[in-house]
């Protein structure tokens, strides 16, 4: 392993233990699940960094490449580029089962074999989108620096719209195709999924406390409420109670998850969606690198 790779490494990982560490645990209470679809939204700040250690090492490989083999015929150029390409998958994998550990746990805890290989994978999945979305960007560009810009200004627009920041439902009409067609929105989400099927446990702050009419327990008040609201409706703490009712709005983390289209059912769908985001950028890598650097273009 290159040293450029194990600083960058380093540094990722880092950043991995931060993110996860500042949102430690944070619970099944209305807050804890914000906190933790933030952490993620978090986590995925590391693909800026990513891109950048995949660009140069490209450009110094592509330069030495149209200097020294091409002119000479010793490969063919689509060879050079799915070897550059495939040769990253390895290092992704491994950066991404690191990742995993170092971000995961602290912020999930140990959850069930299922959802720990779930996320593992989509992981592994983030790193090797981020490489070949690195290449996708720069494979006809002039220099690393022109191609970093290109990548963060499509980074920060997949971002800010993957409906962590702002619902679906919530964004302007105009907006919500970028929703739709960010890569972040179904890796966001199938790594939500994760906390689904869980009981949520409100926070004090979080009740909702009112007081029923005289001689009435909260059970018998809120009865035709709940059964009216059924799979939408909370849960009632004290039912038994004749003053104080304690009402949380949700009663568990597929509530939370739906009011922000994040469907626990959809994850193996999502999953694929981003493989098929990751074969698009391997193909726009060499249909690129084809168009502006390998073909001639004859003027007439």
């Amino acid at each position: 392993m290159s040293e450029t790779w194990i600083r960058g490494s380093t540094l990722l990982l880092t950043f991995a233990v931060f993110v996860g560490f500042s949102f430690y645990l944070p619970g099944t209470s209305e807050q804890g699940l914000q906190s933790l679809i933030f952490a993620i939204f978090m986590i995925t700040a590391i693909f800026a960094a990513l891109v950048q250690q995949v660009m140069p090492q490209f450009i110094f490989q592509r330069d030495l490449y149209e200097v020294r083999e091409r002119p000479s015929k010793t490969y063919h150029w689509a060879a050079f580029m799915m070897a550059n390409i495939l040769v990253e998958i390895p290092y992704s994998t491994v950066l991404g089962i690191m990742v995993f550990g170092a971000f995961t746990y602290p912020v999930f805890g140990i959850t069930s074999s299922q959802y720990q290989g779930l996320l593992m994978l989509f992981c592994i999945q983030f790193f090797v989108f981020g490489s070949t979305f690195a290449h996708m960007v720069v494979a006809a560009l002039p220099d690393a620096e022109t191609a970093g810009q290109i990548a963060t200004l499509l980074f920060y627009l997949t971002l800010v719209f993957n409906g962590v920041l702002l619902p679906r439902i919530n964004l302007p009409g105009f907006w919500i195709f970028m929703y739709r067609v960010s890569p972040m929105t179904y890796i966001v989400n199938g790594i939500a999924t994760a906390v689904g099927g869980r009981v949520v446990r409100c926070a004090n702050n979080e009740l909702s406390v009112f007081q029923p009419p005289p001689n009435t327990t909260c059970g018998q008040y809120m009865e035709r409420y709940l059964q009216a609201a059924g799979a939408a409706a909370g849960s009632l703490y004290n039912p038994d109670a004749t003053r104080n009712c304690a009402y949380c709005s949700l009663r568990v983390t597929d509530q939370f998850l739906a009011a922000r289209d994040i469907k626990p059912d959809q994850r193996w769908r999502d999953f694929g969606i981003v493989w098929a985001y990751i074969c698009f950028n391997i193909a726009a890598a060499v249909s690129l690198y084809y168009i502006f650097r390998v073909k001639v273009w004859r003027k007439h």
